[in-house]
């Protein structure tokens, strides 16, 4: 007996064990699950840069929009001073027109690398570390001694200056929601397209009465003070890239409590370098090629962009001493017709965003993008109207209000229709907007630079100015259909895209009704 109770007592010893072994197994795999466990961190209402006041927004924008004026003023402020420049250097005037055009190919291809780096390094070190980099380059050009140095001068510097291009659509995207960018946007593309008329007219009257050089000592004062207020006002106000701020916030908790699992929504995560850069230089291509909405964004926003800077010497043949005989700085006060027609399109754009918030509210909410083209089928017609104009009473003879009048219709028809592709584009491609704006931007700046090479043989060689702009109106009929269509077809467009019928399915649009059927539901959702 005193053997078998031995044997019980070491028998039920081992079972125990056995079992407080298998507990202590069953905690630990219940430990190690939950600790690898991934936790998903979102952004506070706190931390939100789109819940910040409204007044430090504003301030924001405002000290961006200084820079991205600044943007265009380093390309068009050498245009008054580009015959000094070719008689110090001994040549050619489509030589000249290369510090012009040689900036404006530099602001195509920036934006291609700066803008993938915000991935990483956000948005704040990318608006002031290669502007910085752009004053260098601008002393370095004003010192230069030769051609060979002062063209690629050229293009590095409109390549660095690049950083409003690359952010500044991104930036509001940061501080508003979608619903809510048309104001801050149409202040954004104010700066941009009214940079190159009032560069020329600023820097007209240095070119009046001193150097070339002094022109671009000119800029880099004012350039100067500007990046110091961007970087003050921006490393006040933090960083504003959403996903940046987040994966800052988790590597902080990461820190502070020893555990690894803590991580981001998966579309703000990091990805690599490689996988960075191929989607950023090649995706905006297969929009290009590939989607009809921004291929008609792409070739607006280029002859658009190419007549504004064609306009740089056009205007110096027309008004300068072999046209109605004005000097450089009168050529330049020529250029406040086009500032002003600009100017007034942010306050007919409040007239535009009443409307685009109307019909959005009566469909409950729900986006529509084609309620953002109605004041743009106007300038569409606008447009070519302003052109012919110009034209007609560009005649030595005639008095210079005739065209300068007609250069106000015309920026304002640039302005609207500008904005008009930019906030179309933006609404119907969403989260892959980036791409499609980039392929526009791409398309915008090439032509920007192109343009000017045989602007000046346009206007000596068809047999005089009038028929130069006639030309020029013509092809701008061509695109006049462009806003119609988008307005009566846009919805049939973004259904046969899948990248914008992916963002219409997320917002809970018609991208899987037939044509018909979902045009009825928009038209009912916007009575």
């Amino acid at each position: 007996m005193g053997a078998a109770n031995i044997a019980s007592c070491s028998v039920s010893l081992v079972n125990r064990n056995i079992s407080a072994d298998m507990i202590d197994q069953h905690l630990q795999t219940r430990s190690s699950l939950e600790h690898s466990k991934v936790e998903i961190i979102t952004l506070n209402p706190t931390e939100n840069p789109r819940n910040w006041p409204t007044w430090k927004k504003w301030t924001v924008v405002g000290a961006i929009t200084l820079v991205d004026l600044s943007v265009s003023w380093g390309a068009s402020g050498y245009s008054p001073a580009t015959a000094k420049f070719e008689k110090d250097f001994g040549v050619s005037s489509e030589v000249g027109t290369l510090g012009l055009s040689l900036y404006v190919l530099g602001l195509a291809l920036g934006p291609m690398s700066i803008a993938p780096l915000s991935e990483y390094f956000g948005r704040t070190p990318l608006y002031i570390i290669p502007y910085g980099c752009f004053l260098l380059f601008l002393m370095g050009t004003a010192l230069v001694e030769n051609l060979g140095g002062f063209l690629p001068l050229r293009f590095l510097s409109g390549f660095f200056s690049s950083v409003t291009v690359a952010n500044f659509g991104g930036t509001i995207a940061d501080l508003w929601d979608v619903r809510h960018t048309g104001i801050p946007m149409s202040i954004f593309l104010w700066a941009a397209t009214c940079g190159s008329p009032s560069g020329y007219f600023l820097m007209s009257w240095v070119a009046q009465y001193r150097g070339w050089r002094d022109v671009f000592w000119a800029l880099l004062g004012i350039c100067g003070g500007f990046w110091i207020i961007m970087s003050v006002t921006l490393l006040w106000a933090g960083e504003t890239r959403h996903s940046i701020i987040l994966l800052r916030r988790a590597k902080a908790e990461r820190r502070r409590t020893g555990r690894e699992n803590i991580n981001v929504p998966e579309h703000m995560r990091q990805r690599g370098v490689r996988q960075l850069f191929r989607t950023a230089l090649t995706r905006p291509f297969r929009f290009l090629f590939t989607e009809a909405i921004v291929v008609f964004a792409a070739v607006y926003n280029g002859y658009l962009y190419g007549l504004s800077f064609l306009f740089n010497g056009a205007f110096n043949i027309i008004f300068g001493p072999s046209g109605k005989g004005f000097e450089t700085y009168q050529v330049g006060l020529t250029f406040l017709g086009i500032c002003v027609g600009i100017s007034l399109g942010p306050l007919t754009n409040i007239w535009q965003e009443r409307y685009y918030q109307k019909r959005v509210g009566r469909a409950g909410g729900t986006n529509i993008s084609e309620a953002r083209v109605q004041l743009g089928q106007l300038a569409g017609v606008t447009f070519p109207i302003s052109l012919f104009i110009f034209a007609f009473t560009s005649y030595v003879r005639l008095s210079w209000v005739g065209p300068v009048v007609a250069s106000g219709l015309w920026g304002w028809s640039f302005y609207t229709l500008i904005l008009m592709t930019y906030n179309y584009v933006e609404d119907s491609y969403g989260m892959y907007s980036a791409s499609a704006l980039a392929a526009v931007g791409l398309s915008r700046n090439l032509m920007g630079a192109g343009f000017p090479l045989f602007g000046r043989q346009l206007y000596t060689q068809v047999g005089g100015y009038q028929y130069a702009s006639l030309i020029l109106a013509c092809l701008a009929l061509l695109l006049m259909p462009i806003p119609f269509v988008l307005s009566r077809y846009g919805l049939r467009l973004r259904q046969r895209s899948p990248w914008a019928r992916e963002m219409m399915e997320h917002d809970g649009q018609s991208a899987g009704k037939p044509d018909e059927v979902a045009l009825e539901d928009e038209e009912k959702a916007s009575q």
